[in-house]
């Protein structure tokens, strides 16, 4: 697929496979019957790829389609609308491709990158650890220690996502023991099938299981090559990857948020009480008015910041803007549709009990809102300080547009 198709024909085409073949499959894809599942998403992601609808945002140099980052971002927004749809379209790999690309070495792009663009091999990513608060990531205590030309590994990780299907593990660590600062931390790719890799538990999450695992290093060796960039500059890298990764993240929530939206608007039609449809009592109108307003807020705002992005700005503010609106956002548009099925809405008929689960985790993973607040405001303050420049909204409007 060249750049300059039309994206939005890519989008329709998406959607409609979507709809069509991936909704009907979500209760084999969720079922207990694991081999079913896995035989049901091997089927539609042979189907995707026959279609070319697989590895859409992937640069071309890679493997990829090549869609520029502000076109993908729309087709990623109908990716989100179903849980498995970034596995059944190659999505699931686009974070790690794009920190390989950047930062692998030859040896490295041969053993990981290819396979992974091509889907022959899952990544995960381990950075989160018990026991300690992980907005500050300073505080990371799995470290590395190289021995000759090898690294040992000893730490506890949880929360690495896909860890029992994945080939490999960046893991982030710390490397460098006289540094004080994020500068002694590295990231290490470590294959999961290395003897001292053990998965301790899939971690449930609300109730479910969540495929996110909890996972000990206990002296793990990998060669001293292993190494993702050089010594110290984990956190560089980390950086460069979640700013695109939580423009994904906002985007998938959107869709997320359109499909409650579109079951929320049905039901209020399906459905009667007192003498009319749902859809005519007045209480039950609020709740489409504020979805809808709230949904396209936070569109406008997470466009904006993949706007910036697109025009090379770090969009530090909006990316944590949007990182705080959205997820807020997808539990309260989620909730109102819950509300709106009555008890059904809680049950697991319908696809609301897992996205309000999915929901709630939006506002702690990737940072908690908390700390996203307190870091938009101190950039925002700190441009008002001895009469700086302030924040001048539409400013930042003509920065992306070449103004």
């Amino acid at each position: 697929m060249s750049a300059g198709r039309d994206w939005f024909e890519v989008r329709q085409r998406l959607k409609a496979f979507l709809e069509e073949r991936i909704y009907p499959a979500e209760a084999v894809l969720q079922g207990e019957d694991k081999s079913a599942a896995e035989r049901q998403l091997t089927r539609l992601i042979d189907e995707a790829k026959a279609e070319g609808l697989w590895a859409l945002g992937h640069p071309v140099e890679i493997g990829g389609h090549g869609m520029p980052f502000l076109e993908y971002v729309y087709i990623n927004e109908v990716i989100g609308r179903s849980e498995y749809a970034q596995r059944v379209f190659g999505t699931y790999s686009l974070q790690d491709s794009i920190m390989l690309n950047k930062y692998a070495s030859v040896q490295q792009r041969e053993q990981y990158l290819k396979p992974l663009v091509a889907g022959d091999v899952l990544p995960s990513f381990a950075m989160t650890e018990p026991a300690l608060s992980s907005s500050d990531p300073t505080q990371l205590q799995t470290s590395a220690v190289l021995e000759g030309n090898h690294w040992r590994i000893n730490g506890h990780k949880w929360f690495t996502t896909g860890a029992d299907i994945a080939t490999y593990t960046t893991i982030m660590c710390r490397t460098e023991f006289d540094a004080p600062d994020h500068s002694a931390f590295s990231m290490i790719l470590v294959p999961t099938d290395t003897e001292g890799y053990d998965i301790l538990r899939d971690t449930p999450l609300l109730g479910i299981n969540s495929g996110h695992f909890e996972v000990k290093y206990n002296d793990i060796r990998v060669p001293e090559s292993n190494i993702l960039g050089g010594r110290g500059e984990g956190f560089l890298i980390a950086q460069r990857r979640l700013g695109p990764g939580r423009i994904f993240h906002c985007m998938r929530w959107l869709g997320q948020a359109q499909r409650a939206f579109d079951l929320m608007c049905d039901r209020l039609h399906a459905r009667s009480a007192f003498g009319s449809s749902l859809a005519d009592k007045q209480l039950l109108q609020q709740h489409v008015f504020d979805s809808l307003a709230e949904i396209q807020a936070c569109r406008q705002l997470t466009l904006h910041a993949a706007r910036c992005i697109d025009s090379g700005d770090t969009a530090r503010v909006e990316i944590g803007a949007i990182k705080v609106v959205g997820a807020r956002m997808l539990h309260n548009v989620v909730d109102r549709a819950i509300q709106v099925y009555g008890a059904e809405g809680l049950t697991d008929d319908t696809p609301l009990s897992r996205m309000y689960r999915h929901a709630r985790e939006a506002r702690i993973y990737d940072g908690p809102d908390e700390v996203h607040i307190q870091s938009v405001a101190r950039q925002v303050l700190k441009r008002y300080r001895n009469d700086g420049p302030g924040w001048d909204f539409g400013e930042r409007d003509a920065e992306w547009a070449g103004k």
